[in-house]
């Protein structure tokens, strides 16, 4: 009879360090899943700062010469830069 109560003891002991082993990767898991999503957060934010700026070139031929047409934004049919 003192095996039986002993062997019960044991697995009920294995059994509540199992539940807070759980516990605390369950906890862990949260803990990483939410620094992923802020992390990703800061990337977008520091990638948000920055501006693109495309440059464009283009040599146009005209009857009495070569043209040279560069600037930032858009190029309306005049040659001329829109924007910046």
């Amino acid at each position: 009879m003192d095996d039986k109560i002993n062997v019960n003891y044991v697995l009920d002991s294995q059994g509540a360090r199992l539940e807070r082993t759980n516990k605390r990767l369950f906890i862990l898991s949260v803990i990483l899943i939410i620094a992923f999503f802020v992390s990703n957060g800061l990337w977008v934010c520091y990638e948000l700062q920055f501006v693109d700026e495309i440059e464009v070139e283009q040599e146009v031929e005209t009857g009495q010469g070569d043209a040279y047409v560069s600037g930032v934004g858009d190029i309306n049919a005049e040659g001329k830069t829109k924007g910046n």
